[in-house]
């Protein structure tokens, strides 16, 4: 964990030195309880994942989290955002476009906590090229999107 640390730092510091824009970490919520209904808690290992997630995050200037309307991308963001000292805008997930301009107005470094199948859609209207896509049991992907002239994607894995 402190080498994935080290990475995002590094990437952060190049990117800072390179062209002063800001840089989006885009993560889907960690792993959900398997209770019934569209909105369900993190269980265990995701209440777990938030925590490492805030720790891996920790000196990256976060200066802006935005989560969904759903528990388990607010929950997921809660330890970034208190450790950042702001507030999380919820932003309905089907709002993609709505979510692009909260980020294009943005002077800082953001969190966006989402979904694994509006995720690909969020990445590629920031203007990054190479498509991606999501398993449906991938939690541990961390993707970091530099909104420079081209946006520039780095994909990491933060294991818990």
């Amino acid at each position: 964990m402190k080498r994935l640390a080290s990475l995002v730092s590094i990437f952060l510091l190049v990117v800072a030195a390179a062209e002063a824009a800001p840089v989006i970490f885009v993560v889907r919520h960690a792993e959900k309880a398997t209770t019934a209904g569209n909105d369900p808690d993190l269980s265990v290992a995701g209440q777990k994942r938030a925590e490492a997630l805030a720790r891996i995050l920790k000196d990256s200037q976060i200066s802006a989290v935005l989560v969904t309307e759903f528990k388990r991308t607010q929950k997921t963001a809660a330890p970034t955002a208190r450790a950042a000292h702001v507030t999380p805008t919820v932003v309905p997930a089907n709002d993609v476009p709505g979510l692009i301009g909260k980020l294009r107005a943005l002077n800082g470094n953001a969190l966006v906590v989402g979904h694994g199948n509006t995720i690909p859609e969020l990445v590629k209207a920031l203007g990054v090229a190479t498509p991606i896509s999501i398993p449906d049991d991938d939690y541990t992907e961390i993707l970091v999107v530099s909104l420079g002239d081209v946006p520039q994607l780095l994909r990491l894995h933060y294991p818990f």
